[in-house]
């Protein structure tokens, strides 16, 4: 199974933000994903523009960065984009879902397509030809800590289902949401392969970082 993990830090201590970076380096960490919120499309405000320029300098790690934002295809220039990261809109989000992807891709990174756990996998019929993954939110979005919608773990499955079926087995599947190891089994049957993790994983008070990481890799790698 290729596992993928993408670290929240909405939901790390800015305290020891360098030395938590360090340990994800350390461990391999494949992505950091970035919350980008507008207290509009979310009731809740996260990471800007400079925050995401200064977390470069900081890390190699490429991003995996996740636009929880009005009308995205109006502030696409305000983003730096590089190659190899991910980004994130929801479908939700623009009346001009393709042609946004289409400018995510003009700038160089991955365009991913974002569904809440209400919205219906019909809303991918047309793009599928224009994502490199789609990003199952298994919670509603906009805080940490909630409650995994237990409907998601089958569209989960279904998403992975109608990607083979539009000739895109390579498209990835991303999931972001109360992702503990016990949800993340669950997950990983359905066709996840890129875990968003957060407050239910890996900054937990019981277990070090380091340690959340390596417990969370051999867990699914045993599968």
């Amino acid at each position: 199974m290729n596992v993928k993990l993408s670290p929240s830090l909405m939901c790390a201590n800015i305290e020891g933000l360098s030395n938590t970076l360090k340990i994800f380096e350390q461990n391999n960490v494949e992505y950091l994903h970035i919350d980008v919120m507008d207290g509009v499309f979310v009731p809740n405000l996260q990471f800007g523009t400079d925050y995401i320029k200064q977390l470069r300098r900081l890390s190699h790690i490429p991003l995996d960065i996740h636009l929880m934002i009005e009308r995205p295809e109006d502030k696409l220039d305000w983003f730096d984009f590089h190659e190899g990261e991910y980004v994130s809109v929801h479908v939700e989000s623009t009346r001009h879902l393709q042609r946004t992807l289409q400018r995510i891709k003009d700038k160089g990174a991955k365009p991913m397509a974002a569904l809440n756990p209400a919205t219906p996998l019909s809303a991918l019929d047309w793009v599928w030809g224009d994502i490199d993954g789609v990003l199952i939110m298994t919670v509603n979005p906009g805080y940490s800590g909630q409650t995994l919608v237990p409907q998601t773990l089958q569209k989960i499955a279904e998403c992975k289902a109608r990607a083979i079926a539009a000739d895109r087995a390579d498209i990835e599947t991303e999931v972001d949401g109360n992702v503990s190891p016990e949800n993340a089994v669950k997950m990983a049957a359905a066709g996840a392969n890129i875990y968003v993790l957060g407050s239910s994983c890996l900054f937990r008070k019981e277990l070090t970082i380091d340690d959340a990481l390596r417990t969370f890799r051999q867990t699914l790698r045993s599968l």
